[in-house]
């Protein structure tokens, strides 16, 4: 089961709502087009600043292994192992193109395949609005995902015992 963040977009200039559609699910894990065709997988995500960074980078380190006089298999070896990072922190790189344009991270989801994350997102955020008597939420109404590993203090008057077992210091 893959997860997934979920990115809210900036509103538009006429915008008064946010259109669910236009919502970023951003899968963690490796991406294989981004490890075999680096520059042009930062090209069809419109990854400009990602994708000239890439760029310089790789030709400095092109350019220093050349003087340093190192072998061909030494430089080609190096060119896997930068696509092979690309791939690995594609989904990062994505993330950080979309905080730099305004989106906003509004939460983590888990599914199979993206279509199943959707689902379990807006089913979440629907539920959210009808329990506020307002029809859907507003997405800025759904829980930050830093939010999202913390848990509420017990209600007053309960124990702290977890499960079946007795309070502590019990006769039974």
């Amino acid at each position: 089961m893959s997860v997934f963040t979920v990115h809210e977009p900036p509103l538009r200039y006429a915008d008064t709502t946010i259109d669910p559609q236009r919502f970023v699910f951003v899968r963690d894990g490796f991406y294989v087009w981004a490890f075999l065709l680096a520059p042009l997988w930062m090209l069809r995500r419109r990854l400009w600043l990602v994708l000239v960074l890439y760029l310089v980078i790789s030709g400095v380190i092109e350019t220093g292994l050349r003087f340093l006089g190192a072998s061909a298999f030494l430089i080609t070896l190096t060119a896997i192992l930068i696509s092979f990072l690309v791939g690995l922190e594609a989904a990062t790189l994505r993330r950080f193109t979309l905080r730099r344009r305004g989106w906003r991270n509004v939460g983590v989801v888990s599914g199979d395949k993206v279509e199943d994350a959707e689902l379990r997102f807006f089913d979440t955020w629907i539920r959210q609005g009808a329990n506020r008597g307002r029809g859907p939420a507003s997405p800025s109404a759904y829980p930050p995902a830093s939010s999202a590993g913390q848990s509420s203090p017990p209600p007053a008057g309960s124990s702290g015992v977890i499960g079946l077992f007795p309070e502590p210091g019990s006769s039974r």
